[in-house]
């Protein structure tokens, strides 16, 4: 990463209210070298311009850090992964937060567990699982404060993938796009169901571009029935109304 790049980042965040020190920047650096390293043998990510790389993964992914729980080391899962998105832009800014990535693809897991020893992270755990399959595993069913995921399915979807993982009392925060109020209304009942209430549907701009885009925050208020989730054939064929 440039002086130029880390200069955007470091600006970028503390206008979202985030102060990364050196330590913070570097570790972004040591990142985006091995994200697009990696992505030439393998598809991480369909961007690869360093800028980019900065806007459109780090700085979008750090607009998560306001909705969450502000008590140190709260455990967070991040739920379908991929390249580490938006967990390990999360962990790089606060230290503090316990942090589970769970993907379903073992080569993923085998990237991002190469970053995090690259890192030096400490109180970082990279999963093999499916995400159904990880929700009625009593290892990590209900068992933390807080659930992020970008990009991966439907709200009505997502609700049966990532809730069955939040403690009541905890919160799911999705980053979702330009549908989000409408998903978000389609998804209030599947989401009661799972034991959740929407109760923020929040926009959000990514400093210094033209990007925006919505967290749809969950709080769980009882526990999920032990039947969800569901297998995956039957969470997107046949989705919770």
């Amino acid at each position: 990463m440039t002086n130029q790049e880390k200069e955007l980042l470091k600006k970028s965040a503390d206008a979202m209210g985030i102060l990364l020190d050196e330590k913070a920047l570097e570790r972004f650096g040591t990142y985006m070298t091995l994200l697009l390293e990696w992505n030439e043998k393998m598809n991480l990510t369909a961007i690869t311009e360093p800028t980019e790389v900065v806007q459109k993964h780090f700085a979008d992914c750090l607009t998560v850090l306001g909705a969450l729980p502000k008590e140190k080391g709260i455990r967070v899962i991040d739920v379908g992964t991929g390249a580490g998105f938006p967990g390990l832009p999360v962990k790089i800014a606060r230290e503090d937060v316990d942090l589970t990535l769970l993907d379903s693809l073992q080569k993923r897991i085998h990237f991002l567990e190469t970053v995090c020893d690259a890192l030096d992270t400490e109180k970082v755990c990279c999963i093999h699982k499916r995400a159904e399959d990880g929700g009625q595993d009593a290892q990590f069913r209900e068992q933390f404060d807080c659930c992020v995921s970008r990009a991966v399915a439907r709200l009505s979807v997502l609700a049966e993938y990532c809730l069955p993982f939040v403690k009541v009392g905890g919160r799911l925060i999705a980053l979702k796009g330009p549908d989000a109020k409408t998903e978000a209304e389609e998804a209030k009942k599947a989401v009661s169901l799972l034991g959740g209430k929407i109760v923020e549907v929040l926009p959000v701009q990514v400093p210094f571009t033209d990007l925006h885009h919505t967290l749809v925050i969950v709080e769980k208020q009882k526990h999920t029935p032990k039947q969800y989730p569901r297998k995956a054939g039957k969470i997107s064929k046949e989705p919770l109304q």
